[in-house]
């Protein structure tokens, strides 16, 4: 048997390296994972009380459209109801994007690198991933805009850009949504929203009235520490809502992962704290690679691109070895670079510690440095 075309040599999703397996495999006792972009803070104190409210629903399915969670969100958010869509994390959202406006002969268009997940959504459904170099690391949302024809149906924006932790400006998306046709529908995924501290940042849902082609995608997965239940959402027209709903999986968020999500949303002092902590992470982090003339993409998110100058596997292999799990940048398409997330203050002390090291015994900084 032979699958259909469109998926054939399709790259799997590769996750970073699992705690247990690399104490396993190197005999560590003590592992750090700085991969995958989870808050090292955990989740809000609340979420767990939540969860043994319901703890006699366990036999009974979820509701499909999370009512409860949609009417917090809506309140949290300011926006109608009408407008949220859930998914099993956002990445089911970008699925059901592709389900719903993708097919053969169409066309999406995304920048040249960015989460790969945009192109897997689209050559799944047989359409034409078009990629646009980034500049400086950043979106090039001018170049993304000549390259929409009349088969585009998609444009991607990650915002922070993932893997960079660039950021596309207030200015610069109000100006490339004025000129974007009609039939093309503006993914703007902010899975980092949350973390973002830069006063020229979007506030895209205040264009959603303006600009019923985009749709907003936010996640529970990063600051909100909820990664393991699979809550993405997206805020858009309730004309797209409806779209996607027609392909959206019966009972997709669990009735546990709607608890803790709603549970969350009522910690606000929790995501301030690790917003804060989080921008004193990463000045922890750049102050020391400023000391050693390392070139790193100015962060938004919660996590670090930066040049080791070095072959990206071989470091990474080397980091794993101490027991700390980055992400190789070869993958991602740098090859002398590696992503890391921002942890607390002791798992950053033990990365810059192992990194040090390494640098010095590669002779590319004096044991002085």
């Amino acid at each position: 048997m032979e699958p259909k075309a469109s998926i054939r040599g399709l790259p799997v999703y590769k996750p970073g390296k699992p705690l247990e397996e690399v104490r396993r495999e190197f005999g560590l006792s003590e592992v750090i994972k700085l991969a995958s972009n989870e808050n090292p803070f955990g989740c809000s104190p609340k979420v767990w009380p939540a969860l043994g409210k319901i703890k006699e629903q366990f036999h009974i399915y979820p509701e499909g459209l999370a009512p409860d969670l949609r009417e917090k969100l809506a309140h949290h958010l300011e926006t109608d109801p009408e407008r949220i869509i859930f998914g099993n994390g956002s990445d089911e959202i970008i699925q059901m994007i592709g389900r719903a406006y993708l097919e053969l002969g169409s066309e999406s268009v995304m920048a040249d690198l960015t989460f790969p997940r945009y192109e897997t959504a689209t050559r799944i459904e047989g359409a034409k991933p078009v990629k646009v170099p980034l500049k400086d690391g950043v979106h090039d949302l001018q170049a993304m805009l000549g390259a929409i024809t009349d088969q585009t149906r998609i444009v991607w924006i990650c915002n922070p850009n993932n893997p960079t932790g660039t950021i596309v400006s207030y200015e610069e998306l109000s100006r490339f949504l004025d000129q974007v046709p009609d039939h093309v529908l503006v993914v703007v995924d902010e899975a980092y929203y949350e973390y973002v501290t830069d006063s020229e940042y979007p506030n895209t849902l205040s264009l959603l009235d303006y600009n019923p082609q985009i749709i907003v995608l936010r996640t529970f997965s990063k600051i909100y520490g909820l990664a393991a239940f699979r809550v993405g959402y997206g805020v858009a027209h309730p004309d797209v809502v409806r779209e996607l709903n027609r392909v959206r999986e019966p009972f997709n968020v669990s009735r546990l992962a709607q608890q803790a999500a709603i549970a969350a949303l009522d910690d606000e002092p929790f995501i301030l704290y690790c917003r804060n902590q989080n921008r004193l992470g990463i000045k922890q982090i750049t102050e020391q690679l400023d000391e050693w003339n390392l070139h790193y993409y100015p962060p938004s998110g919660n996590f670090i691109l930066l040049d080791t100058t070095m072959p990206a596997d071989d470091v990474y292999q080397e980091l794993l070895q101490q027991g700390i799990i980055v992400r190789s940048g070869a993958a991602l398409g740098f090859p002398s670079y590696i992503r890391v997330t921002v942890g607390n203050e002791e798992q950053n002390k033990r990365f810059l510690y192992a990194f040090r090291k390494l640098l010095e015994m590669k002779g590319k900084i004096s044991a002085n440095a």
